[in-house]
């Protein structure tokens, strides 16, 4: 496993703020930044990545320097290697025929990444994509393939995630999707 397989997610209240933090994490840690831009409703996020140390310091000096526009604060440790090309986009479908395809719709970006991690470590599934917050309403979308049975299987412990996190926002499980529509998730 990779020792920096920690992820960090900041998400501010203010975009201007936003910019502030994201100097003042990557000054003050050895972090690799994922992500950092405005979202929706006029938010700011921030995904570092790194070892749990790094990441934690980047944590308490966004809380210190973003001070009152700190929505939220997330440490996320030991993720799957499947989550970070799929949170830059990185990711390709070598095979059309993926099987089956879940869709996971939350109220945050956070928790989508929380929720593909678990999906992962559950079964032989891969992490086709999440999308965090821009364009969808500030949610997250996580997109994972692989056979129905092992996606039908990732429910039951994401649902239970979901139903202690709150932030589920909707599920869909699709069969041997079209091409196009594969297509249009990547």
């Amino acid at each position: 496993m990779n020792s920096k397989d920690t992820v960090g997610v900041i998400e501010l209240s203010s975009i201007s703020k936003g910019f502030e933090v994201e100097d003042a994490v990557l000054k003050y840690a050895s972090v690799e930044k994922l992500v950092a831009r405005s979202i929706c409703s006029g938010k700011f996020l921030i995904l570092v990545r790194g070892e749990i140390a790094d990441v934690e310091s980047c944590l308490e000096k966004a809380a210190s320097t973003g001070s009152h526009a700190v929505i939220q604060t997330v440490l996320l440790p030991n993720m799957d290697d499947g989550i970070f090309p799929a949170i830059v986009g990185a990711t390709t479908l070598d095979d059309p025929d993926a099987g089956g395809v879940l869709i996971l719709e939350t109220f945050s970006a956070a928790s989508a990444i929380q929720m593909a991690d678990l999906a992962a470590k559950q079964a032989n599934i891969r992490i086709l994509r999440i999308h965090l917050a821009m364009a969808i309403g500030g949610k997250g979308l996580v997109v994972l393939t692989g056979d129905t049975e092992s996606l039908k299987s990732v429910l039951g412990p994401v649902l239970e995630f979901a139903k202690n996190d709150g932030m589920l926002g909707g599920y869909s499980l699709i069969p041997n999707p079209h091409p196009d529509v594969l297509k249009e998730m990547i």
